[in-house]
């Protein structure tokens, strides 16, 4: 851990793995430890930076309350890497690029791309009882109508945009991985945003004081915060799903460029939801917004960013950290604030050697706003160095492997 606070008007203390937090984070968590429903104190993750209310790489336990903004819009999002027994040696520029573009091919990739037709899904047909749930009619959640099932049904098995990526990776243990890094898509979006404002709405009308609107909470026995610990649920399994469908897809891409292919490890883990588990006694809504759990032994992935390295790591059960461990790099630069300050020069230069579709010039509303940049949001340079984060959390988690990325197709 790097510092502890507690100021006046803090309710709980603020744990900190990140040495230096930006402003916009750091009240975002004196706000969390000003919260009356907040347990213990507030951690904020060594790759933390400013989120919705809740600063990304931070991680809260609350008591009998589950607070939407907390556990994101992205519900479900994470990780998923596979290790091959195919020495990465004997993987070449052609075979790389031969699965990435096979990979291309099954996968749509980028925000607004879905498949043509419904996929199945088991899921779908479970959610959550029959008798209460009939697209398109009032007993329907209001998060869901005709359309939004829809989607849903033609995004499972697609990427998304943002930071969302498929890589090729070289591990330091010699062999070929395969990583991918993708959520729930628009569903989780949608359960986000009605629930966070029925949270709001809640709030109003009991009088509750919160520190922030962005932080309203719902009564776990509630209705209301039942309904929305079902949906997130479901956003869960199908984020999951989602993950497992692209990487069979890109296993598949394996197996038809390189041959007889076995497959040694899986993981596929979530890093924006809440769990109720026991802390310091107590049963508690731990709240993971791009935080991983990082139990005693348990696998966790940590992906850098494009062009950088990422790893699997093992949890030592930290207590201090609620049991968890940082998501990822974490940027150092919006956005945007990356698009109009790097140059395309530089960050071609960070992707040196690894199979990518090069950078392009920002497109649709992003050109009609800004112009001729070059959308340069997720290169290299616009994340933390992931070896210090890996450092910084030293007594939250053991390096496992290391991966270097050989190729990668971005969202």
């Amino acid at each position: 851990m790097e510092w502890e606070k507690k100021e006046e008007g803090f309710r709980v203390p603020i744990k900190s793995w990140c040495a230096n937090v930006e402003p916009g984070a750091l009240a975002q968590a004196g706000d969390l430890a000003r919260h009356s429903r907040v347990f213990r104190h507030v951690a904020l993750m060594p790759d933390c930076h400013q989120g919705y209310g809740m600063p990304i790489g931070g991680v809260i336990a609350c008591m009998d309350a589950i607070i939407p903004n907390a556990v994101g819009v992205d519900i479900g999002c994470g990780m998923g890497a596979v290790r091959t027994n195919i020495p990465a040696e004997s993987v070449d520029e052609k075979i790389i690029r031969q699965i990435l573009n096979q990979a291309r091919t099954r996968i749509p990739l980028g925000e607004g791309h879905a498949h043509r037709h419904s996929v199945a899904w088991q899921g779908f047909d479970e959610y959550p009882d029959r008798a209460e749930f009939v697209p398109g009619r009032t007993l329907s959640p209001a998060w869901c109508d005709s359309a939004c099932w829809d989607l849903a049904r033609r995004n499972l098995g697609t990427l998304g945009g943002g930071n969302h990526f498929i890589e090729l990776q070289k591990g330091d243990d010699g062999f070929l991985w395969l990583m991918l890094h993708s959520g729930s898509r628009n569903l989780g979006y949608r359960i986000a945003a009605v629930y966070h404002k029925t949270a709001q709405a809640q709030n109003g009308k009991m009088r509750q004081d919160i520190p922030s609107r962005d932080l309203a909470f719902l009564e776990t026995e509630s209705d209301d915060g039942a309904a929305y610990i079902r949906d997130m649920g479901f956003a869960l399994s199908y984020a999951r799903e989602n993950r497992r469908i692209m990487m069979e897809v890109l296993k598949d891409a394996v197996c038809i460029s390189i041959g007889d292919v076995e497959f040694t490890f899986e993981a596929n883990i979530h890093h924006n939801y809440a769990a109720l588990e026991t802390h310091f006694g107590k049963n508690v809504w731990v709240h993971r917004k791009g935080a991983t759990s990082a139990k005693k032994a348990e696998t966790g992935i940590i992906p850098g960013s494009m062009g950088t390295e990422s790893y699997i790591v093992t949890g030592k059960g930290n207590p201090e950290s609620f049991m968890s461990c940082s998501h990822g790099a974490g940027r150092k630069m919006g956005r945007m604030d990356a698009c109009r300050n790097l140059s395309v020069e530089e960050c071609r230069k960070a992707m040196q050697g690894i199979v990518y579709d090069g950078f392009h010039r920002v497109a649709g509303r992003m050109k009609k706003k800004h112009g001729d940049l070059f959308d340069l949001e997720e290169a290299p340079l616009a994340y933390k160095d992931i070896r210090s984060v890996i450092r910084d959390e030293a007594d939250l988690v053991t390096p496992a492997v290391r991966l270097l990325p050989l190729g990668v197709l971005k969202g």
